[in-house]
């Protein structure tokens, strides 16, 4: 088994390897799943990281393998006024939901129970596919809206 032991701050030379994931693996320090070589890996990284869609690791035989998001069944509030996305994520953010915040939407994992929150809101939730990448909040260093964003994904896992 391939053990992911270090995230890399900056570019790698040479990806030699693609580790898809949801975001409730990527909230998860020590943890088990597969590249999509369909090799073993165990991931051990220090507590309190999230990984974001594109971060690099470092495997204990010096290989580096970039991380994916993996798509993710989510709902989707589209607004094109900002008093409505505004309202919205105060909403959701006062229930601690994690919130994906772009350009005239905001994303949270699909949840039939804020979905009827939101249409009461008065909003219309769609549900996607699409990789779930949240705010880090405000207390976090490694942050969703720092332009770490490349790509999409998939992978099964399991907790070590």
């Amino acid at each position: 088994m391939l053990h992911l032991i270090e995230r890399l701050d900056g570019p790698a030379e040479r990806e030699q390897g693609v580790l898809v994931l949801p975001f409730s693996l990527r909230q998860k320090s020590r943890f088990r799943s597969v590249l999509l070589d369909g090799e073993d890996v165990g991931v051990f990284l220090p507590r309190g990281q999230v990984l974001r869609d594109g971060d690099l690791l470092r495997a204990g035989d010096g290989r580096v393998i970039r991380v994916e998001a993996e798509p993710e069944t989510v709902s989707t509030v589209y607004c094109s006024r900002g008093q409505d996305l505004a309202r919205i994520c105060y909403h959701l953010g006062n229930r601690h939901v994690p919130l994906q915040i772009g350009a005239g939407f905001a994303r949270y994992l699909a949840d039939h129970v804020l979905d009827d929150m939101v249409r009461r809101l008065g909003l219309t939730p769609l549900t996607e596919r699409a990789p779930f990448e949240p705010e880090a909040g405000a207390y976090h260093g490694h942050a969703a809206g720092g332009g770490h964003h490349h790509g999409a994904s998939h992978a099964p896992a399991a907790g070590v």
